[in-house]
């Protein structure tokens, strides 16, 4: 599984990176900090032009730049980048009420918690809900 993991915080991409290592499932993860960054990838733009397309985003909702919100609804507003899963990771239940417009399956709105099952079983449900 193809993962673009858009954090800007190190220290929880690495804890991120740790929990994949522990998990049961094949994945390879670009990590980018910034929203404006996330929307460049997805678009193949610039230093990206290359890139692969993710199987799935896995998007903080505090970002620098652009916020997880306006590259959300950037995402669900292109036909080219629609069809990506998206896994939402907030940092309390209270942000759950803000995401409800984006219609997200609820699967794929997970609170940071850093436990590696949650993070696999998120991952998986959410891609598979797309």
């Amino acid at each position: 599984m193809n993962i673009l993991l858009v954090e800007d915080n190190p220290a929880d991409v690495r804890l991120i990176q740790e929990m994949l290592k522990d998990v049961e499932i094949a994945t390879s993860l670009v990590v980018v900090n910034n929203g404006e960054e996330a929307l460049a990838f997805l678009r193949r733009e610039d230093q990206y032009a290359g890139a692969a397309a993710p199987d799935i985003i896995l998007l903080d909702i505090h970002l620098p730049r652009k916020d997880g919100y306006e590259v959300l609804t950037e995402i669900r507003r292109d036909p080219a980048l629609r069809g990506i899963p998206v896994a939402v990771c907030i940092g309390s239940e209270l942000e759950k009420e803000r995401l409800e417009a984006y219609q997200l399956p609820g699967e794929c709105v997970f609170v940071k918690s850093f436990d590696p099952q949650q993070l696999a079983q998120t991952l998986l449900n959410c891609r598979a809900a797309a």
